[in-house]
């Protein structure tokens, strides 16, 4: 059964990192994620014995399938400077020692220094000045006709499957993150989304984005489908 933890009281300036291409977490978005490879089971643990704090971070250079290689864990990629700390808000052990695990979005952050690794773990000297990511969303306000219109072109021409009505019950704020984690962009748009510096500037990554990715088959020609979860 999984477990609940509470929000943490505050943010850790040395911040485990777990290096993930293609990874986007947001403030107050929830990135699943199964947790296998040793050394990130060690990230988890110890997390988890402080106030279950940790980043997200891509590294600079794709890795397509995010599936470690014999001596993967003695690489250091080169890591982007900006990722984002989120808090295992539920967990679950499995016998074998794997997690499951849920992390919500807090803060934004910035890397000073990468420090030496921990029980096979990367860790940064992380500083949140820059990214006054506020908990309490505020009362910001998109274009939401110009951004539905624009979903529905990437959509038909990429062959996602997307429910408006579902996502009419988000607020503005809530639209734009939850868009910028679940649609399938480049690693280095995702990247783009996370270091936009104000809602209106993620919102107009976003809607460049999804013109820019609606390409030649916005036309109309037929592609398979696939469900947006």
């Amino acid at each position: 059964m999984a477990r609940v933890n509470p929000s943490p009281k505050s943010l850790p300036e040395i911040l485990p990192v777990f290096p993930l291409t293609g990874a986007l977490l947001l403030p107050g978005t929830i990135l699943p994620l199964h947790i296998f490879e040793p050394r990130y089971r060690n990230l988890v643990d110890d997390a988890l014995r402080a106030e279950g704090v940790f980043g997200m971070i891509q590294p600079v250079v794709p890795r397509q399938d995010n599936r470690p290689l014999p001596g993967a864990e003695k690489e250091t990629p080169e890591l982007y400077k900006i990722g984002c700390a989120g808090y295992i808000e539920q967990w679950e052990k499995l016998p074998d020692g794997r997690f499951a695990i849920k992390l919500k979005g807090l803060n934004r952050f910035r890397v000073e220094a990468e420090l030496p690794s921990l029980r096979g773990y990367r860790r940064v000297k992380a500083d949140y000045s820059a990214f006054p990511d506020s908990p309490v969303q505020p009362r910001w306000r998109c274009d939401r006709e110009a951004l539905f219109n624009a979903l529905q072109v990437y959509c038909k021409a990429h062959g996602l499957n997307v429910q408006l009505n579902q996502l009419k019950e988000f607020s503005d704020v809530e639209l734009v993150n939850l868009l910028g984690v679940a649609l399938p962009f480049h690693p280095a748009e995702k990247q783009a989304l996370l270091e936009a510096p104000s809602f209106n500037d993620r919102n107009a990554v976003l809607l460049n984005l999804l013109t820019l990715g609606a390409g030649p088959d916005a036309s109309g020609s037929e592609v398979p489908k696939r469900t947006l979860n």
